[in-house]
């Protein structure tokens, strides 16, 4: 548990993720309703802005103790949403998807195997997913372009190509500000290399076209995090 100086920390740490959560879901019941249409509107907002959780968690030191049965807790309530369609507006996208239940289970596992030890491979692989993968799915059905099917899931090259895009540019800001915060310490924070940068992305791409029943929502953000991990040398 954290110590007690940390508290007001960890307090404050909660009740940003807990205000922005509910943030998120209030805006996801208003768009299903504003534009009943387009149900995937709501679901890829609550997909995308999920990512903010991290880097809060981050920001204000949540401790593992907290951390890791909150990110649990979530998972099973997304679970009993998917059976029940209590919010119907993170669910409903009129096929069968485990992705929402997926993404929780890839931030819980990711938790479980960096935190807080390694918090940038965490904030890797989540925003890859969030972000990436978020893009993706708003602007790929918004121009044509040339595409293709695999196991029932169409992707596009603007799709692709948006996540791809997106994805290496939130990891490169990631680098940036770990380089930069390790040049104000004077103390080295081990990142991957802008060139590991692209093959981090270039695994999170080809993951995410095997979408099938969602679960590219766990395959993309583990590898990301893991390869985050495994290719991180001080700079």
């Amino acid at each position: 548990m954290p110590s007690p100086a940390l508290l007001p920390s960890q307090l404050l740490g909660i009740t940003l993720v807990v205000l922005w959560l509910a943030a998120l879901a209030a805006a996801a019941l208003a768009v299903r309703r504003t534009w009943p249409e387009q149900r995937e509107w709501s679901r890829k907002l609550v997909h995308i802005g999920t990512g903010a959780v991290v880097p809060i968690a981050w920001a204000t030191g949540i401790d593992r103790g907290i951390a890791l049965p909150a990110a649990a807790t979530i998972t099973l309530l997304a679970a009993l949403n998917h059976r029940l369609r209590v919010l119907p507006a993170i669910e409903d996208v009129g096929r069968h998807s485990y992705g929402t239940v997926a993404y929780g289970a890839a931030i819980t596992a990711l938790l479980a195997l960096f935190w807080p030890a390694h918090p940038a491979a965490v904030t890797a692989g989540v925003l890859v997913l969030a972000l990436g993968d978020g893009t993706a799915g708003l602007i790929g059905p918004l121009w044509p372009s040339p595409s293709w099917t695999l196991w029932g899931h169409r992707k596009s090259l603007l799709g692709t190509g948006a996540m791809a895009a997106v994805s290496l540019v939130a990891l490169l800001v990631l680098w940036g500000l770990l380089v930069a915060g390790g040049w104000a310490s004077g103390v080295p924070i081990p990142v991957p290399s802008p060139a590991a940068l692209v093959l981090i992305v270039a695994v999170g791409v080809a993951l995410e076209q095997v979408a099938l029943l969602g679960l590219d929502n766990l395959t993309v953000p583990l590898a990301v995090g893991v390869l985050w991990y495994l290719l991180a040398r001080p700079t």
